[in-house]
């Protein structure tokens, strides 16, 4: 909301300055944006009335003229604006002023006439007008009186940013009300008296929508005449407040608007056939808005209709075709309250919106009403002249003002600061609030203008505010401090990020939000845990995988010409479960492009499956996992591993599935894995073992198998036949050609062992090996040779 300074001052004047007051309305809650000034600096400008202008005697365009500026004797000046004439009055710039721009004016001769001085048109002082030529100044304009102080230009212009829950700091009697409760200075409302009804014409009211249209007032007044001209005082406060003038009776509609926060709205009488009624749309109703836009209404578009058509758009917009024109002569005044449910979100869903609708979907006072359109009334007469007939009202549901109980006690633990009964008493008075008080608990009216104050946690805010959020003591608060127990069974997320930093990852942080096209891709999910009010139609559902952001980063970076991508994320993701939801903690990680960053040492080779597994092994370092073949809606159906620990399956690793990388634009497939964090953060205690001082002993055993024997296989009978002396087994080689049998591969496995007590002999380490022997035969396998 944007507002002039001195019209607030007529209101309200604390001896604060414009800073001051800047700075009291933004700590209390009510921030201002900024603060600009009505008109750019400039001095030496007066009132002048021209008693002579003749043309000049070298020029066509250009007049002589004689001026009054005041100080009994004329002035000649020559002028070539087009609409200087004899008894006009302008500002004049003497010499010696000063105008924007640092332009200094000085006695001159122009094309032979001596000049001294320069009438001024409203561009040339910053002030810009819609008038070619001078700025023509009222007739009554007092001669020689510093224009800035005539047109009070000494002014600044506030913008406040108010918050969706302060719609009563949306009218200069709203902001005045705020700044005398908080500086304790008088307020000075303007005084608004009943308007006596001099004719009996009316129309009847009817409200159908009574949920939506709490109150609704109408006024005849007859006799007007609409195209009289807006005093310029309520011009420049409407300008000053972002409003441009555009006729009388809109712009008293308008003023009130700004003074009292009240929407009002003004028809054509003689447009309206019959009463009217306030009730929601009808199927295949229409209306063409004052914004020259046609709406197609539904039934949840609150409407102002009459006997035959649609009138208005209840608390939005007026129709064109029942607007007032500076040809009506009959008018109905209209002042209203909408329930702000009834307004919210329809303008934006019809792609236009009012300072009607922005107040209304907040709230507004709802017993303002009858004021509002009685100080209509009167601007209307003032100025318009006419009739007012009596006001006509019809009263609905009106939103209830539950009491709110507010505890001295709980106010001085909440903020820290003792307040006394007395002290907080005198705080909600200043606010306007009603209140009772009995064993230190108040018991608290809101009034109809604080649609914010509900619990009594309002209530404390409203205290702090008054107050003052600096009175309130910064301490710092105590307490003892100890290092919380770090159980050595759980490994710290934060080391495993550094594990992967160090491996040449960079984290992400993704929303838990994504898209429903995500889960389907991904994780083979077609009803994915979907919420209920998304704050993106692209962010409907809860992640049940963290791939689809990683892919997502990847795209994003692929777009902006990056030629290697390594990311991971650690965070949770959302599982149905029998009872509710899971919320189990992932880790994942995606690689692409080169293996390395380019350099002249090493040879471009593009990041494959096992480079991605030695990170996957690095993170569960020390536990050895197993690694099968998988299938999973993500991963490439021949190229997927599911990861196995003490065997359970705790996480996938893989290349993305062709079908997603064509899907997604990607120029190749990246490298991803997903591992459950609590299994890669677990972790068993540190047992200390001695160091054998003996030699250790190192035993070949090579095996041919059928291709599809795994290594992992073997490397599991392995250990369940290994003996206390066997430290190390270990495969060093895989041999496939000459020699070995198609469909047969070679695997060679290197086992060592030592013992911590004496140097190992034959017939120790024979019966350890048979042993390991024993386990592969078993499988199948046969001693290579």
């Amino acid at each position: 909301m944007q507002f002039s300074e001195q019209w607030l001052r007529s209101w309200v004047n604390p001896a604060l300055n414009t800073e001051q007051l800047s700075d009291l309305l933004t700590m209390a809650g009510l921030e201002v944006e900024e603060t600009i000034a009505a008109a750019p600096a400039f001095s030496g400008v007066v009132i002048a009335e021209v008693k002579e202008c003749v043309k000049h005697e070298n020029a066509d365009r250009l007049r002589v003229t004689k001026v009054d500026v005041g100080t009994g004797e004329l002035v000649q000046i020559v002028c070539g604006a087009p609409n200087v004439a004899v008894g006009v009055r302008v500002p004049c710039a003497l010499p010696g002023a000063i105008l924007p721009g640092d332009f200094k004016i000085k006695p001159t001769k122009m094309r032979g006439v001596e000049s001294n001085g320069m009438l001024c048109s409203g561009k040339e002082l910053g002030v810009p007008e819609d008038v070619d030529g001078l700025m023509l100044l009222p007739a009554d304009a007092p001669v020689g009186q510093s224009i800035r102080d005539y047109l009070g230009l000494d002014d600044q212009l506030f913008t406040l940013k108010i918050t969706p829950n302060r719609a009563d700091g949306l009218s200069i009697r709203g902001v005045a009300r705020e700044v005398a409760a908080l500086t304790g200075a008088a307020l000075a409302p303007v005084a608004i008296e009943p308007v006596a009804p001099s004719i009996d014409d009316t129309r009847p009211v009817k409200i159908v929508a009574r949920e939506a249209c709490g109150r609704y007032l109408g006024r005849v007044v007859k006799g007007v005449n609409a195209a009289a001209a807006t005093p310029a005082w309520m011009r420049q406060r409407l300008e000053r407040s972002g409003l441009r003038s555009i006729s009388a009776i809109v712009d008293i509609t308008n003023y009130v608007l700004l003074e009292q926060g009240q929407p009002m709205h003004a028809f054509d009488l003689a447009k309206i056939e019959g009463g009217i009624t306030v009730r929601q749309a009808q199927a295949g109703e229409s209306l063409l808005c004052l914004n020259e836009k046609t709406v197609e209404l539904q039934d949840k578009h609150l409407v102002i209709a009459d006997d035959a058509k649609v009138l208005a758009l209840g608390g939005i917009m007026g129709g064109e075709l029942s607007g007032v024109t500076t040809a009506s002569t009959d008018i109905f005044l209209e002042s209203a309250f909408f329930a702000p449910k009834a307004i919210a979100g329809r303008a934006r869903e019809l792609g236009f919106g009012s300072d009607s609708s922005f107040r209304y979907e907040r709230g507004v006072d709802f017993q303002l009403q009858r004021e509002a359109i009685e100080r209509a009334t009167r601007l209307v007469l003032d100025i318009c002249g006419g009739a007012a007939g009596p006001v006509v009202e019809e009263v609905a549901e009106l939103p209830q003002r539950p009491a709110v109980p507010l505890r001295v006690a709980r106010v001085a633990k909440v903020l820290g600061v003792a307040l006394s009964s007395q002290q907080i008493a005198e705080i909600l008075g200043r606010l306007g609030l009603e209140f009772s008080l009995a064993d230190e608990v108040f018991t608290v009216q809101a009034p109809s203008f604080r649609f914010d104050i509900e619990i009594e946690e309002d209530l404390i805010e409203e205290v702090a505010r008054v107050y003052g959020y600096n009175q309130i003591p910064d301490d710092a608060p105590r307490s003892s401090m100890r290092m919380l127990r770090q159980p050595e069974e759980l490994r710290p997320v934060d080391q495993l990020r550094h594990l992967l930093a160090a491996r040449d990852y960079q984290e992400v942080v993704s929303y838990a939000f994504v898209d429903e096209r995500w889960e389907r891709d991904f994780a083979g999910i077609d009803k994915a845990i979907r919420l209920q009010n998304p704050i993106a139609s692209q962010m409907s559902v809860m992640r049940s995988t963290l791939i689809g952001g990683l892919v997502d980063v990847l795209v994003g970076n692929i777009n902006r010409k990056q030629p290697r991508v390594r990311v991971f994320e650690a965070a949770r993701v959302f599982l149905r479960a029998e009872q509710g939801f899971d919320q189990p903690e992932k880790v994942a990680g995606l690689a692409w492009g080169p293996r390395l960053p380019e350099q002249w040492g090493v040879k471009a080779e593009r990041v494959d499956f096992f480079d991605v597994k030695a990170d996957v092994e690095a993170l569960l370092h020390p536990v050895a996992a197993e690694y099968r073949k998988a299938s999973h809606p993500a991963f490439h159906p021949g190229r997927c591993a599911e990861v196995r620990v003490g065997g359970e399956t705790v996480g996938v690793i893989g290349e993305l599935h062709p079908q997603w990388v064509q899907a997604y634009d990607l120029p190749s497939a990246p490298v991803l894995f997903e591992l459950d964090l609590a299994i890669v953060t677990a972790r068993s205690r540190i047992k200390a073992q001695p160091v054998s001082k003996f030699q250790p002993v190192r035993r070949d055993l090579a095996l041919l198998v059928d291709e599809q024997v795994s290594a992992a296989a073997l490397l599991a009978a392995f250990e369940a036949k290994r003996t206390d002396i066997v430290t190390e087994i270990a495969l060093f080689d895989v041999y496939r050609g000459k020699g070995v049998a198609e469909g047969k591969k070679s695997l060679a496995f290197s086992v060592l062992m030592q013992d911590n007590s004496r140097t190992l002999t034959d017939e120790d380490v024979e019966p350890a090996m048979q042993a390991l022997l024993q386990a592969a035969l078993e499988l199948g396998a046969q001693l290579r040779v």
